[in-house]
């Protein structure tokens, strides 16, 4: 059974205010999971949280083969117009392959397969993640239920039926570019994500920002 252990928290002053960045190992792998902490969530409901899975690609280089890095930019940005909500980074490579078959899925899209075939040519399934950490993380942090930063709904099942309790969604407008817009219409198309991409394409590469759903 996983088991999850806070090793330690530091104060992160950043542009957009300041965190506290904590990070957790675990009992089964050497992942080092992390959250990303603003304002006072112990024992707080409807809590604003994002469970990001780490993307190397898009969250550190800027890549616009996917939309990662804007959802992750965009998540804190979220959490700090409200003062207070949560980011949890699990280290999940590529949907849950890692960074050397994302690279060869890279080169099979290149070749013209979408991203659900790549992963299921090198052996893998469309989405490999596991989602177990973040209701770990959640509960230690005493967070008593979220409104969720995602457009994916089978996050959103995966997390409720790890007890999360998510009484709402905080959807994603991504921006859509010449290299990212195939891997947006599959996501939507095969995977069935909440996406509205017929007025997505902005000048500046920006997005709209974060919309909410009721309940469900």
């Amino acid at each position: 059974m996983l088991q999850v252990h806070r090793e330690v928290c530091a104060r992160i002053p950043t542009a957009l205010g300041e965190f506290q960045l904590c990070l957790y190992t675990n009992n089964l792998d050497k992942k080092e999971h992390l959250a990303l902490i603003m304002g006072e969530v112990v024992g707080r409901e409807d809590v604003l949280v994002r469970v990001h899975s780490e993307c190397l690609t898009g969250d550190l280089i800027g890549s616009r083969r996917c939309d990662c890095g804007e959802q992750f930019a965009g998540a804190l940005e979220s959490i700090a117009a409200e003062g207070q909500g949560v980011l949890i980074y699990l280290r999940q490579e590529g949907r849950g392959i890692g960074l050397r078959d994302k690279l060869h899925a890279y080169n099979l899209q290149d070749e013209g397969y979408d991203t659900v075939d790549a992963n299921l040519i090198l052996g893998h399934q469309a989405d490999e993640r596991d989602f177990t950490a973040a209701p770990l993380i959640l509960g230690d942090l005493e967070i008593a239920s979220v409104r969720l930063l995602t457009n994916n709904p089978a996050k959103i099942e995966a997390l409720r039926s790890l007890g999360v309790p998510v009484s709402s969604r905080v959807a994603f407008a991504s921006a859509v570019n010449p290299e990212n817009a195939r891997y947006l219409q599959t996501k939507v198309v095969r995977m069935n994500h909440f996406l509205n991409l017929s007025d997505r394409t902005r000048p500046n590469g920006g997005a709209a920002g974060p919309s909410e759903d009721p309940p469900d």
